[in-house]
């Protein structure tokens, strides 16, 4: 069968997802079944449904099969933005009760014209002396402390990311990255033309066979790597992978992007504490802060500096003066701190309410971070437990959304625990158990 023909194949299972004659959730033959009823080769069918892989219309389970995605408009390269659902399980931005005060007292008296002047200043990626000597010491962590001289600064986190793989990665190339991952770096690596390269992980984290026998068979650039509250599994990597990584990375002179973003949560230093010629640590404030506040850090090896500045200038990524100029202010007073303390008092009382609601269930989780991974029971497939969480007002995440690679999901939601208020997430777990005692058939039978 010609280029063409499996492609019309392709678009005429698209035409009936798109008008609805196959629903989010539903699942498609076996390719086998489907290339006989088809009357076309098996081979051919399989090509038919890495097409529908590739345009994100639909998600394969791992042992379970091919099933229309949740929302095949959107596809499942990442979350969409926060869609107003009464309790979003689906985004983690934490936004403390006080917390607003609390920066407002910071910033008391930012109208001033000194203050305003300097924040309505065109900026730079490496902002002033001063903000690079304070986001020196407001990132020093368990020991480990980067010097003023390596700081970059971006609009936010997902900017940082992608000035990293930019400055990292050629045109073409190859990044590993763990198999369940950020889901943002998917789309940032597709528009830099950057190949992903998924890599085994266990219980400690990316393995380092995994990296050893990708690199000997792909070559990769770099690599993109959560070691503290991985997104989404929530593991910290322990001391001795650390160093087993670290030991292999080094040798085949491989650059890491450490993602550094849910670090605050944890006590851990980042791997550049080990490796600083090899790591460029990533770190931003809309976490610790709120979403409204957005600033990027990139702490990077002195020799990479001039290359990742190149790179943020050339895809128009560097910080607004008026965020330089607040965030100055508020790591100066110590209120991002403080507010860093107090989340990390939060996340912790959250995945508690969470334990306890879903106790007897399979969750893997960190007492300290603010999600969770529950892999469903065998009566639930993951698109469409998300389906029915929506229709009782619930946003979950889908594990497809976390998958390097289409069709390699396993049958799993993430849970964000940071957004809804505390009683929300109690109805909202509470929820989600009786869905997943109920099972699917049953309990939409009773709606």
């Amino acid at each position: 069968m010609s280029r063409s023909e499996y492609l019309k194949l392709a678009d005429s299972i698209a035409t009936e997802i798109a008008d609805g004659r196959l629903r989010p959730g539903e699942r498609l033959p076996p390719q086998r079944n489907f290339a006989y009823e088809r009357k076309i080769a098996v081979s051919t069918a399989s090509r038919v449904y890495t097409e529908l892989l590739r345009r994100g219309l639909v998600v394969g389970e791992v042992g379970r099969g091919t099933f229309v995605a949740g929302d095949a408009r959107r596809g499942v390269t990442a979350p969409g933005e926060p869609t107003g659902t009464r309790i979003d399980l689906e985004f983690n931005y934490p936004i403390l009760p006080g917390q607003i005060a609390l920066i407002g007292k910071s910033l008391t008296g930012f109208e001033e014209n000194v203050a305003l002047d300097a924040a309505l200043r065109q900026a730079t990626s490496i902002g002033t002396p001063a903000i690079r000597s304070v986001g020196a010491a407001f990132l020093s962590q368990g020991g480990w402390s980067p010097a003023p001289e390596q700081l970059v600064f971006t609009g936010n986190g997902r900017q940082s990311v992608a000035a990293a793989l930019a400055a990292l990665v050629p045109t073409g190339g190859r990044c590993g990255v763990e198999a369940l991952t950020y889901p943002f770096i998917k789309g940032i690596a597709a528009r830099l033309g950057v190949t992903l390269v998924p890599l085994a992980m266990d219980d400690s984290g990316m393995r380092p066979d995994a990296v050893e026998k990708a690199h000997r068979e792909t070559h990769l650039s770099a690599l993109y790597i959560q070691p503290a509250v991985q997104n989404p599994l929530g593991m910290t990597m322990p001391p001795a992978r650390r160093a087993d990584l670290l030991q292999i990375v080094e040798a085949l002179g491989l650059p890491i992007i450490e993602d550094n973003v849910y670090g605050f949560l944890e006590d851990e230093p980042p791997l550049a504490a080990l490796a600083p010629d090899s790591c460029i640590v990533i770190d931003s404030l809309s976490k610790k802060v709120a979403p409204g506040l957005t600033l990027g850090f990139l702490v990077t090896p002195l020799r990479l500096r001039e290359s990742v500045k190149a790179s943020v200038r050339s895809g128009g990524w560097t910080a607004s003066g008026f965020a330089f100029a607040a965030a100055q202010r508020m790591m100066s007073d110590g209120t991002i701190a403080e507010l860093a303390k107090l989340k990390r008092v939060d996340a912790r009382a959250r995945q508690k309410l969470a334990a306890e609601r879903l106790a007897g269930f399979e969750v893997q989780a960190n007492a300290n971070c603010y999600h969770l991974w529950l892999t469903l029971p065998a009566h639930w497939r993951s698109q469409s437990f998300v389906a029915a969480a929506a229709r009782r007002d619930i946003a979950l995440t889908p594990s497809s959304t976390f998958a390097a690679t289409p069709g390699h999901a396993p049958n799993a939601v993430r849970l964000a625990l940071a957004t809804p208020t505390m009683d929300q997430l109690d109805i909202g777990l509470t929820r989600l158990a009786a869905m997943l005692k109920a099972g699917e058939d049953d309990f939409d039978s009773t709606e």
